[in-house]
């Protein structure tokens, strides 16, 4: 733009042009450049430079910090601890409050609440999801297994299912809906299935949860159900058994109990709920479709999500 303001000016022709105003050389600027390139203010004071003999079209030094420096200053804070408030980050660099929003804005940044996970993994922990994973899909290929396993978990039922929904409503005011309290009435369904269905299940009652015992106790609930449901496992292929690694799952009375069975257990790393087939799967399933629902009793419960489970499986059965 300097350029175009030397030329019409004259400088650098062999006749000079005739000298415009200030005005209508910002709207011939523009013109060119775009509404907005330039002001009548700009025009002047470049035209005083040229006047005084100066014609360097290159912008002088002024004082104060450098854009790229603070920059570079809050990129530099915020790499070391993405927590801090805008306010922390004055206090750190001595840049202005709203010279820091500005940059923070133009770089692309977002104050956003962190995402909650199950558990921040070390790399250990991650480098034992990937080998796991990786072992599983090369047994996988050298000897398909998943019409072999038998695998399962637990969750909360509740007898008072809320959910929200969209509601048209006038003047930005939404409809409400009461949150579930902090101790809603619930059952807990622990449940094993194969690709066919629904091998065994329980429903224990209301206030009562797994320790390790119960869990050696369900375990043989489970073997005499697959040895009646699937027979074919006990008889040619074996049980593949897969649970997560919760307290109960891998305390040394079950380990031991499930060496007596002589079952393949499969590994499975810590704090992996998307490679739990119930978490990842069937327990979506299961509570997408309980969305809205009330229950007044145990055998209510179990006759719906008896039937909404067997749907779910049906149809990984048929993708299995």
């Amino acid at each position: 733009m300097q350029a175009y303001l030397l030329a019409v000016y004259g400088i650098g022709f062999s006749r000079p042009r005739a000298l415009s105003n200030a005005k209508d050389t910002a709207d011939e600027i523009c013109t060119v450049y775009g509404s907005g390139t330039t002001t009548i203010r700009t025009v002047r004071n470049w035209f005083k430079k040229f006047r005084a003999g100066n014609f360097d079209l290159q912008d002088e030094d002024r004082s104060g910090r450098p854009v790229t420096t603070d920059a570079d200053l809050i990129k530099t804070v915020l790499a070391e601890n993405p927590r801090y408030s805008v306010r922390e980050i004055v206090d750190d660099t001595n840049i202005p409050k709203t010279t820091v929003h500005k940059h923070l804005i133009k770089m692309g940044y977002a104050n956003r609440y962190e995402v909650w996970v199950p558990h921040l993994l070390t790399e250990t922990g991650l480098m034992n999801r990937v080998s796991t994973c990786d072992l599983l899909l090369q047994r996988h290929e050298r000897n398909p297994f998943l019409k072999s396993l038998v695998t399962g978990d637990e969750t909360w039922i509740l007898y008072q299912n809320v959910s929200r929904k969209c509601t048209w409503s006038k003047e930005n005011r939404p409809s409400t809906v009461a949150k579930p309290g902090l101790h809603p009435k619930k059952v807990l369904l622990s449940i094993w299935w194969d690709w066919k269905g629904v091998v065994y299940y329980e429903l224990l009652p209301q206030g009562e949860t797994i320790n390790a015992d119960k869990y050696c106790n369900q375990l043989d609930q489970l073997k005499a159900a697959i040895a009646e449901k699937r027979p074919e496992l006990v008889n040619r292929r074996g049980v593949v058994f897969h649970h997560d690694n919760a307290r109960p799952h891998v305390a040394m009375v079950v380990r031991q109990k499930l060496l007596q069975f002589d079952w393949d257990v499969l590994p499975h790393p810590p704090y992996s709920p998307d490679l739990a087939p119930s978490d990842y799967y069937l327990f979506l399933s299961l509570k997408n479709s309980l969305r809205g629902k009330s229950f007044k009793s145990i055998s209510e419960i179990k006759r719906t999500q008896m039937n909404i489970l067997q749907v779910s499986l049906n149809n990984f059965g048929k993708r299995a």
